[in-house]
């Protein structure tokens, strides 16, 4: 499999990002993994994305420092020998109102959610234009096209994340590279199980009640779009049938921006 096509996905061992390498991994790319995690636990996400015989590694890096995005790109290079596809995916949140907003949590929301896809892309873009061909996808967010109250950060990166799909896009159009945003609305990660678990305990009722009322906040279809939906569109993405989608937001949020 040594010849086979090769996807680094970033905030890959659990979520969204394990999904997403999962479903590369499935469609026969060799990936490499990145995130968090104990090592029971980057284990077990390396042996999921392992299960459809692909070859998988694994490498820690703090994305919030450009010379460890940048070293995270080369050990990618010199491990499997190129980066096919690049996915963005790592991300954090905080919220609370703009005046009391802690200026260390905006600065390390910007970071992670926006920075980091930056360093990446640029890293990785040499290698993508001397081959005459890549995938960069970056996953944005529903909040990468509507605002929600008490996300300054988070909206103001993904709007950024957006902008710099495009601009990464048009810049490389007559390249063989595309580069698209995904952008889910609700996804029922840790983040998410985080807002439903404070909503309940803030309106005394069980997580259930807390969950519907979140997706009816803002989802008129009342369920979660499923990672792995979110991995069978990158795949598509990476498909010939992607060749010429690029600089576009695709958005699975049960039509929250249909409204």
């Amino acid at each position: 499999m040594s010849d086979a096509p090769v996807a680094l996905v970033t905030g890959s061992t659990s979520g969204i990002g394990l999904a997403v390498a999962e479903a590369l991994a499935a469609a026969g790319y060799r990936v490499l993994l990145n995130g968090l995690g104990s090592a029971e636990q980057i284990e077990a996400a390396r042996a999921r994305a392992r299960a459809h015989g692909m070859e998988v590694d694994f490498r820690e890096a703090d994305l919030m420092q450009p010379a460890e995005v940048e070293a995270l790109v080369r050990y990618c290079e010199q491990r499997f020998g190129r980066i096919d596809v690049l996915v963005n995916n790592a991300g954090i949140q905080h919220t609370a109102r703009v005046e009391s907003f802690p200026v260390e949590q905006w600065d390390r929301v910007i970071a992670l959610n926006l920075s980091a896809c930056f360093h990446a892309i640029r890293a990785a873009l040499p290698g993508m234009q001397a081959r005459g061909s890549g995938r960069i996808i970056n996953i944005a967010s529903v909040h990468g096209l509507v605002a929600s109250e008490e996300k300054s950060a988070y909206v103001a990166a993904k709007h950024g994340l957006v902008g710099l799909t495009k601009v990464t896009a048009l810049e490389n159009a007559e390249s063989g590279i595309t580069c698209n945003a995904i952008c889910p609305g609700w996804v029922l990660t840790p983040l998410v199980q985080k807002q439903i678990d404070a909503r309940a305990e803030r309106e005394c009722c069980d997580k259930a009640a807390a969950e519907r009322q979140l997706l009816r906040e803002k989802e008129p279809t009342l369920r979660f779009t499923r990672p792995e939906d979110i991995g069978a569109a990158a795949v598509f993405l990476c498909s010939p049938a992607g060749d010429n989608v690029t600089g576009t937001t695709l958005a699975m949020d049960g039509g929250w921006t249909a409204r």
